[in-house]
């Protein structure tokens, strides 16, 4: 048969990190993509040329009215000239409606056929299928003829229950009821009210509750030949409110023959609902070994990057090859695994605070340069994070010759994962790879809700390095900064937990120093500026003498020691009074609006004259200069090119010439 072409032009009706990652493999392969934007999304990265080729509005910040509309994105579709649509995940993704609207309207839909979508999203008939298909199932009620009827057969069942929308997922109508509640028939109203809501379908489904098994999914792959692989399975039981947390492939401490049976229980399923395109087949292991359905995914996954950097397979490119009814590129044998992978999803959220969104702006989001390190982003910095959509920045993928590597790896990435202006799960997701338990490999889908992690703290060399790069005379002569005393203190936030620094100069040697980090005392620091940064020696730590580079954004500080870094906020306390930052008296330079700078013309200890340009800050489309208010000398500098600054921060602070 021969090949036949890629679409040369796909709609991409999502937004944020996924729909960036789909462009990306457009355009490797030549194929036009469009990008759609709500009003809350004007200017976001994926619309941004460097992702998409084009971008259209389709409606109103609320999803109902844009990413969710059919008519909308039908007719940005038509305008656009697209020949195919690809959902992405989420939203209308698993809507079979929004399939069938764009075949009938002539419009390749990048999934599997709706009628199949209609199979497999509903919970009910996915399991009856799963049953026929010979694969196991846990106890459960499949027919809901109303509360009365339902609320007797989970009485029959027998407790912890799991009830569910049928035609849904994502948390959504989903209750764990671990005992007879006082009030079941209430429960039972309550979780059809959400799920009638979220999908516009009141009906449920019940299992018995698994409330120690492990989440395992596999990968599938099929065309409409009726070909179909598997890609391996991944684990995906670090979970927070039924939500993914950590992915990793392939999932540790499986047997063989566990694995075997996962997959050809899978492609059993695939077959069966006479799939194609890419999805994933869900399933919960239990601890003695055995394992029963739970659903099947009909569209892309979150966590598809572990499956990729395992398998050197680009999803999205197979998914496009398929969608326009090219046969399976590869077979069963051609697939190989290679070393395992880790997905670390970093959202704007607080874990302290029931997981509440954090909405705001994204001061500094500045993720490390590591080798081998994957990123799928949503975000840049200066975005803003809005209440309209899920919180997820993106996600950071390691890929590792073995399992303790990629974690390794993961931890680095996520030491020097810099953001400021919002909180974030980052501290949390570095708590997860640290702890024994996931270490160890096997945790099950409830271990995060009770697990107790560690804050991740910073290096002590580190804090030194950022602390004395402040103090450190940047050129020859010129005093450092906060010499206003004889003690030099600085807070520093790591992932939300502070660290207090004082440095005190010892008398009658430029370069001694001694130091307390958060209580504890170093009697004896050697310290030089050196080209990148400082290099500095702790003589009661027994090391040698290393150099660590610092780089200063606007609201944060990465320190590097060559192989790895740490990314320093500022402290939230040190924000609030923010009039050390903000005031610098009448020789200061503040941020007259938010926005980007564009350059920085002086440096610590330049003499400057009253009206010259000091930086260039960019905002609103438009360049504002930024001039001296009177004749001085430069003190100090807060700002670096590509720094985005709100209004009032303190950018350049100048010493008043003597007369």
């Amino acid at each position: 048969m021969p090949t036949m072409q890629l679409p040369q032009s796909v709609l991409i009706a999502n937004r944020g990190e996924i729909a960036a990652r789909i462009a990306r493999t457009c355009r490797r392969l030549g194929v036009r993509s469009i990008a759609v934007y709500s009003d809350a999304d004007r200017g976001a990265l994926h619309v941004h040329v460097r992702e998409a080729d084009a971008a259209l509005p389709i409606g109103p910040a609320q999803a109902a009215e844009s990413y969710l509309n059919i008519p909308a994105l039908l007719n940005a579709a038509k305008r656009s000239g697209a020949e195919a649509v690809h959902p992405g995940y989420g939203f209308l993704s698993e809507n079979p409606e929004f399939a069938q609207a764009c075949a009938d309207a002539g419009i390749v839909w990048i999934g599997p056929p709706a009628a199949v979508m209609s199979q497999l999203g509903d919970k009910a008939s996915a399991r009856r299928l799963a049953i026929e298909a010979g694969v196991p199932v846990a106890d459960g009620v499949e027919r809901d003829e109303g509360d009365e009827s339902l609320a007797a057969a989970l009485s029959e069942l027998g407790y912890p229950i799991m009830l569910k929308a049928a035609a849904g997922g994502g948390g959504r109508g989903m209750r764990l009821l671990r005992e007879p509640p006082a009030d079941l028939r209430a429960e039972i109203a309550s979780a059809r009210r959400e799920a009638d809501s979220a999908f516009g379908d009141g009906r449920l489904l019940a299992e018995r509750a698994i409330l120690d098994g492990r989440h395992i999914e596999v990968q599938v792959l099929a065309d409409r030949q009726g070909s179909a692989v598997q890609l391996g399975e991944r684990d995906c039981s670090v979970q927070r409110r039924r939500q993914k947390v950590i992915e990793e492939a392939p999932a540790p401490g499986l047997a063989d023959d566990l694995r075997q049976r996962l997959g050809n229980a899978a492609l059993a399923i695939t077959r069966a609902a006479g799939y194609e395109n890419v999805g994933t087949v869900e399933f919960l292991l239990l601890p003695d070994g055995e394992f029963v359905f739970l659903e099947v995914n009909t569209r892309l996954q979150v966590e598809h990057p572990v499956t990729e950097a395992l398998t050197g397979l680009d999803l999205v490119e197979l998914q496009l090859r398929v969608a326009m009814g090219e046969p399976l590129p590869i077979t069963q044998a051609d697939i190989a695994w290679q070393g395992h992978a880790i997905e670390s999803r970093v959202y704007a959220e607080d874990p302290s605070r029931n997981y509440a969104p954090a909405i705001g702006r994204l001061r500094w989001f500045e993720p490390p340069a590591l080798d081998g390190l994957r990123l799928d982003l949503g975000v840049a910095q200066g975005d803003a994070v809005t209440p309209h959509y899920d919180p997820l920045l993106g996600k950071l993928i390691t890929h590792g010759n073995t399992r303790e590597e990629a974690l390794d790896q993961a931890a680095a990435a996520l030491d020097g994962l810099g953001i400021a202006g919002l909180r974030s799960n980052a501290a949390q997701l570095l708590g997860v790879l640290r702890s024994d338990d996931f270490r160890a490999g096997g945790v099950e889908i409830n271990w995060l809700e009770r697990a107790e992690l560690n804050p991740p703290a910073a290096p002590v060399e580190a804090l030194l390095a950022a602390a004395l790069d402040r103090a450190l005379p940047r050129v020859e002569g010129a005093i450092g900064g906060w010499r206003s005393s004889g003690e030099i203190a600085a807070r520093f936030a790591f992932h939300g937990r502070e660290h207090d620094v004082a440095l005190r100069s010892v008398v009658g040697s430029a370069a001694s120093w001694q130091a307390s980090v958060d209580g504890l005392e170093f009697g004896q620091i050697d310290a030089r500026r050196s080209a990148q940064g400082v290099e500095l020696a702790v003589g009661s730590a027994g090391g040698g003498r290393r150099e660590w580079t610092v780089a200063r954004a606007a609201s944060g500080t990465r320190v590097s020691d060559g192989r790895r870094s740490w990314a320093f906020t500022e402290s939230e306390r040190d924000r609030s009074t923010s009039a050390r930052r903000r005031s610098g008296g009448a020789n200061a330079i503040h941020a007259p609006l938010p926005g980007t700078i564009a350059a920085v013309l002086v440096g610590e200890g330049d003499v400057v004259e009253a009206g010259q340009t000091l930086a260039v800050l960019e905002a609103m489309k438009m360049e504002h200069l930024l001039p001296a208010p009177s004749p001085g000398s430069v003190v100090a500098v807060h700002c670096c090119i590509g720094a985005t600054v709100e209004e009032g921060d303190l950018l350049i602070e100048l010493a008043a010439s003597e007369a």
